[in-house]
């Protein structure tokens, strides 16, 4: 039988802002998440190991020290947006955010002479004319700075417009890398960027327009202001900042995850590895390059860039890899081991381990007196999946102590 802690001292989720589209949050589910935390939390950080969208530091951090690590930068961004972010009088407005930006693009879409535009006519050829001009920018040389996205992702997900927003506003949110509302102008312009994006929640692979059919769809997408959808959810949240720093001393981290349990003494351990062979940097590439705004190298096959356009060397989770996986969980037992924290881990009996090997892993590496299982049913989402958006899972917390 659980035991929770009294309930003065538990941690309840608070509202917080939604900013991606992410495949397995656990935001939906973040009451029962709680609830396996407050069952070994005795204090100290609670560590979020793989904290991905960081929806555990938005429902959380404003009752605990949170340590959020995740080896993708763009979740340092959002974790920094829910633990850290507040607004100062240096902070920019909406109106000067945007006001920036549009200066940006104008001057940028009259160096380029780039005039597309989208009409309500549209026959499917026209359309997929314009779509391979504007996928043919990669292959161009650009000499201003600033240019990323519409060289590399005109066409794709989203439209060159488009690109020369995220340009834009990507470019204004440096003037205030130094503000505490630097990271929720970057995780207001992921949010802008999912709901104008032309695919399903995630940048896997964007649709082609085969059908007159298909083509109305992606157009829908196409006419979406950037602009509109980033003003109204960075207004929103800095509406709701409070005026001064936090006095909880979160921190965050952008490492491997064992390099991650070596840092750390004590407390408590939230681990929410991935389930299947399916890597996140491969969906989530995109807002990575947001993030970094490096210019990567474009992976190849067979000498031809690949249609996801991903970054080369992009992380392999081993936790996705069912050779790696065993070694995996056995590597995070040892680290929890060593580090003297309780662990939560969140699994599915969909995994590429089952919850029984799990437990006889966890038992045979620890050297503790308890571990226990919560479970509940809960539809998983999968992003992207025809017939199969949402699928039955049974979702288990393993409560070590």
């Amino acid at each position: 039988m659980v035991q929770t802690v009294p309930a003065k001292n538990a941690l309840t989720q608070r509202d917080y802002p939604h900013y991606i589209k992410y495949m397995g949050s656990k935001s939906k589910i973040m009451d029962f998440v709680l609830t396996g935390i407050n069952a070994v939390y005795r204090g100290g950080y609670v560590c979020d190991l793989f904290a991905g969208s960081a929806s555990l530091c938005g429902a959380a951090g404003d009752r605990v020290p949170i340590h959020s690590n995740d080896i993708q930068h763009y979740s340092s961004i959002l974790a920094a947006a829910y633990l850290t972010a507040w607004r100062s009088n240096e902070c920019p407005g909406v109106d000067t955010v945007i006001a920036q930006a549009t200066d940006i693009v104008e001057a940028n879409k009259r160096q380029l002479g780039l005039d597309i535009y989208y009409h309500a006519d549209m026959q499917l050829e026209e359309f997929n004319a314009i779509e391979l001009l504007q996928q043919s920018f990669i292959e161009q040389s650009f000499t201003r700075p600033w240019h990323l996205f519409l060289q590399y992702y005109s066409g794709t997900w989203w439209s060159a417009q488009q690109c020369l927003w995220i340009d834009a506003l990507r470019q204004v949110a440096e003037r205030y890398r130094q503000q505490p509302c630097y990271p929720v102008i970057l995780s207001a312009l992921m949010f802008a960027m999912a709901y104008t994006s032309q695919g399903t929640g995630h940048y896997a692979q964007y649709r082609d327009a085969k059908t007159q059919t298909s083509m109305q769809d992606i157009l829908i997408y196409r006419r979406r202001d950037l602009s509109v959808y980033f003003a109204k959810k960075f207004a929103e949240v800095m509406n709701s900042l409070p005026a001064t720093a936090t006095r909880i001393p979160h921190k965050i981290t952008a490492l491997d995850f064992a390099a991650c349990l070596q840092e750390l003494e004590g407390g408590t351990v939230y681990a929410d590895p991935p389930y299947c062979f399916v890597h996140y940097s491969r969906f989530y590439h995109a807002i990575e390059t947001l993030v970094l705004y490096d210019y990567p190298q474009i992976q190849q096959k067979n000498g031809i860039q690949v249609k996801g356009r991903y970054r080369e060397n992009r992380h392999q989770s081993p936790f996705c890899i069912r050779t790696l996986v065993k070694p995996a969980f056995e590597t995070l037992f040892k680290g929890i081991k060593k580090c003297g924290a309780n662990l939560v881990l969140s699994y599915s009996n969909t995994g590429l381990i089952t919850i029984d090997e799990l437990g006889e892993l966890a038992s045979k590496t620890l050297d503790r007196p308890t571990i226990e299982i919560l479970t509940k049913d809960h539809q998983h989402m999968t992003l992207g999946r025809q017939y199969d958006r949402h699928r039955e899972v049974e979702e288990c917390l393993l409560l070590i102590t």
